[in-house]
């Protein structure tokens, strides 16, 4: 998912393209929101005052949760309900999974609060307050002689202040300080967290996850990608605790209201979530360095490991359901880096963004106003830093993707090797140990060794030898080069797959074939790390003053920071696009449904149940049928600027009404991270009276309906 601003005058990157309104652009922070831009929020349709966005009582933002830290949600009514994507939910309700009880293949739908299933590290994140600190933090570096790229210091002293000072007024809050604009600029955020999240509707996975890797990033889509949590609390303070049986539903003093009333092409739009990161303002070296470094790299690493994953899991059910999230987290991202490249190269971005960095070196040689950022940025420079580290960087990229969460073996060898918690007394170090939990519900041998032998091989083949480790060695001269030898000798002989305890103190502790490759893999990392610091800080530095410039260059103009995962506001319109020539309508509607799941035979991922082709093919929809098209509509698109981190981001009317969820964007503009192509890029969102009538008619989930009473 991906977008850009929306404003009066938004802020265009490139010198090809003139100065236009878009209210489709925008990724914007609440707190001071330019007038401006909500004067053209009112002109296309919004009808709240400007308070209510995020000063009020009730204010909007209130009812917009960050979602376990990767996803956004919203809450939807007086007990804590929280709505956010299926797919957002789906290692909560895998984990809950077994076999016997296979809640990702049936669903699930909690009949009482008794049944409503907690979960280990989620939680949910409201916003308090946020408020810019750049010039506190300027002072502060004056004051103490800090340089201007060396702040991280600073900025974690301060942090620590603010959280200290917000503690003893509330110490169920906490402070974060973020970077914005490149770093040029500094904000710090409020959060409350509620740690006690338990899942209580799910979906079959044939309809949340409907489509699966064939639909993704595609339109037109039919997916009801929504999951339901309710969020528990303190019975004495209303407030977050952690989890306990004694915990109660969460009243909060507002959230979202559910309209059953629907949209209209061309009607007002809005989405506030937690867009996770764009890099709008990057250069065209850095954009180039993202296509062929970063993105090749991990198309081809993920494809090779999804071919092995896909084999096993399609061979049993126990390893689907294992690895069915795994699965769905590596193929996204893996799919998006396709679509990406793709629109680089077909839209022409890098050569738009060296026309459009021509016009500011032109502009910085015409003016006063740019004289510091002149003896600053270094075009020049930047691209001899871009070009000296793009080797090392390919190489920590094929590093990372075939070491870093592939599989069971080398996390524990890289866990081993990197601060594991000891046991055992003190004043005697040989006898100190760790151990590692028995997690055997969450992984299969058989395919994690094929992936491990896989990528073992393709790693070789891809970088510099002086980017091997050194257990390479050991394969060549003991397993003769034969990675499945050496991958099963790794599973057998290892004491660190037997679930025993460890001792690092014994001679015999270095010795272990798996504990010699997480010691190598570290070694190689630090390597790595070594060679990239010092070009990464110089280039980081000048990025952040070919951002200063850009904003100079247009200080007239309203503009936004790049994503970071922290609360944004995007505004827009109901509306289709040209898809292959053709307008591709702005909804889909339960026949398109049926038509799709008539195809599985051919395509596996249009499976549904048989009770799903019942209820998509009844011909009376009711009170969930559009009064306009007088269809059951499914999935919709706006031009709202998204990106990842935005599944499950609340989509509102211009009354502030719930109308759907965010949940993906399209295939015609996956470059939107780096550049919004205001004719393509569009966002994907489950229509609310979709979720609602699968709710009512499939779950029969009265009591939560009850609770939410849409209108």
């Amino acid at each position: 998912m991906k977008k850009v601003f929306s404003a009066l005058l938004p802020l265009f990157l490139f010198a090809s393209m003139p100065h236009q309104l878009h209210a489709d652009e925008g990724m914007w922070t609440l707190y001071n929101l330019p007038q401006a831009v909500y004067e053209q929020m009112k002109a296309e349709g919004f009808e709240m005052p400007y308070a209510d966005l995020y000063e009020s009582q009730n204010a909007i933002k209130n009812c917009v949760v960050n979602f376990s830290g990767y996803c956004s949600g919203v809450v939807v009514s007086p007990d804590g309900l929280v709505f956010t994507n299926h797919h957002c939910g789906f290692e909560a309700i895998r984990s809950h999974s077994t076999v016997e009880h296979d809640y990702m293949l049936n669903g699930f739908c909690a009949q009482s609060y008794a049944e409503e299933l907690p979960n280990k590290n989620m939680f949910v994140s409201f916003m308090r307050s946020q408020k810019d600190i750049t010039e506190q933090l300027k002072a502060l570096a004056k004051k103490q002689s800090v340089a201007d790229n060396d702040w991280n210091e600073l900025i974690d002293s301060l942090q620590t202040a603010m959280n200290d000072s917000v503690k003893k007024i509330d110490k169920t809050l906490h402070v974060e300080i973020d970077a914005f604009y490149e770093g040029n600029s500094y904000y710090a955020t409020t959060y409350q967290r509620f740690n006690d999240l338990r899942l209580v509707f799910a979906i079959p996975k044939s309809m949340g996850k409907f489509g699966g890797d064939t639909d993704n990033w595609m339109w037109p889509r039919q997916t009801c990608d929504f999951s339901v949590f309710r969020i528990y609390v303190d019975p004495k303070t209303n407030g977050p605790a952690d989890y306990s049986p004694d915990n109660v539903p969460y009243h909060p003093q507002s959230w979202a209201p559910v309209s059953m009333e629907g949209y209209k092409d061309g009607d007002f739009s809005m989405t506030i979530g937690y867009p996770g990161s764009t890099n709008r303002y990057l250069s065209s070296y850095g954009i180039k360095e993202m296509r062929d470094a970063e993105n090749t790299t991990r198309v081809q690493v993920r494809g090779i490991k999804q071919e092995v994953m896909k084999r096993h899991m399609d061979a049993s059910e126990a390893v689907r359901i294992k690895y069915d999230s795994k699965f769905a987290q590596s193929a996204n991202y893996w799919k998006n880096s396709m679509g990406m490249n793709k629109c680089i190269d077909s839209i022409g971005i890098i050569r738009q963004k060296e026309q459009y960095e021509q016009r500011i070196k032109a502009w910085m040689d015409t003016t006063t106003t740019a004289s510091y950022l002149k003896k600053q940025l270094d075009f020049a420079k930047l691209k001899q830093l871009y070009a000296d580290r793009f080797e090392d960087l390919r190489a920590f990229y094929y590093y990372y993707e075939t070491f870093r969460r592939t599989n069971e073996l080398v996390t524990r060898a890289m866990r081993a090797n990197s601060g594991m918690e000891l046991k055992g007394p003190e004043d005697k170090p040989k006898k100190q140990y760790f151990e590692f939990k028995d997690n055997s519900d969450e992984w299969d041998e058989a395919l994690d060794k094929e992936v491990l032998a896989v990528l073992l091989k393709n790693y070789r083949e891809k970088v510099d030898a002086k980017y091997l480790p050194d257990f390479y060695k050991t394969i060549d001269k003991k397993f003769k080069g034969d990675y499945t030898k050496y991958v099963n000798a790794l599973y057998k002989k290892s004491f660190l797959m037997k679930g025993k305890k460890i001792y690092p103190g014994k001679k015999s502790y270095t010795k272990d074939l798996g504990v010699q490759m997480g010691i190598d893999l570290m070694a190689t990392a630090g390597i790595m790390q070594e060679a990239l610091m010092k070009s990464t800080e110089l280039i980081s530095e000048q990025e952040k003053y070919l951002c200063a410039a850009k904003l100079l260059m247009d200080m007239d103009q309203p503009h936004y920071s790049d994503a970071n995962f922290t609360m944004r506001l995007s505004y827009g319109q109901v509306g289709e696009y040209l898809l292959n020539g053709a307008p591709s309508g702005y909804y889909t509607t339960a026949e398109s449904m049926v038509e799709k799941m008539n195809r599985a035979a051919e395509i596996p991922d249009y499976f549904a149940e048989p009770i799903m082709h019942e209820l998509l093919g009844a011909r009376d929809f009711g009170k969930y049928t559009d009064p306009v098209t007088k269809k059951m509509q499914l999935c919709f698109l706006t031009n709202n600027d998204i990106t990842g981190g935005n599944s499950g981001s609340p989509m509102f009317d211009g009354k502030g009404r719930l109308i759907g969820l965010a949940f993906d964007g399209n295939w015609d503009s996956l470059s939107s991270d780096i550049f919004f192509d205001r004719q393509l890029a569009r966002c994907i969102g489950v229509d609310i009276r979709y979720v609602l009538f699968m709710m009512d008619k499939w779950g029969h989930a009265d009591r939560l309906l009850r609770e939410i009473n849409a209108r």
